[in-house]
């Protein structure tokens, strides 16, 4: 899932396959930088926090990663996920990385400062969540759900994370 810079004006793309992000200038279309993910095994989800310089990446082949990259040269900090992360997104008003896991959870890491992250909870939700959406305004989490109880169904889960 390719992610667009404002900020750096660059564009972002996973390498799962080959344990890398690429960076891509579109005003050339030529690819300006290319980044191991450490231990970050078949990096599948990313997000960006372009005012802090920041990518997060969520890995399928760990249970856990959150890749950060600065300008000047990467950075890793592993971060504990629920099983099954796919879909990661970043809600820069409240500073919070939120983790869709096929597991039946959400991970939810709180940003104190562009260096400092912590984990505020798995918040449960049916399994087989694969995605999510953030509204920066309200704040509210949207999860699209393909099963409830082990049942099909189609619908979307809204809701607006009140953490413990």
């Amino acid at each position: 899932m390719p992610q667009y810079d404002p900020v750096a004006k660059k564009v972002y793309v996973n390498l799962q396959d080959q344990n890398f992000f690429a960076v891509i200038d579109p005003a050339s279309d030529e690819v300006v930088g290319r980044y191991p993910v450490g231990r970050c095994k078949e990096n599948h989800g990313m997000t960006l926090d372009p005012e802090h310089h920041r990518a997060f990446l969520s890995c399928e082949g760990k249970r856990t990663d959150d890749r950060v990259r600065s300008r000047q040269e990467p950075a890793h900090r592993i971060l504990p996920m629920a099983g099954g992360p796919d879909v990661i997104k970043f809600d820069p008003g409240l500073r919070r990385i939120y983790v869709a896991c096929s597991s039946g959870a959400i991970s939810v890491f709180q940003m104190d400062d562009p260096d400092h992250y912590r984990k505020l909870e798995d918040f449960p939700v049916q399994k087989k969540v694969h995605s999510l959406a953030v509204d920066p305004e309200t704040h509210r989490v949207y999860a699209p759900e393909q099963e409830a109880d082990g049942k099909p169904v189609a619908r979307m889960s809204v809701t607006k994370l009140f953490l413990r």
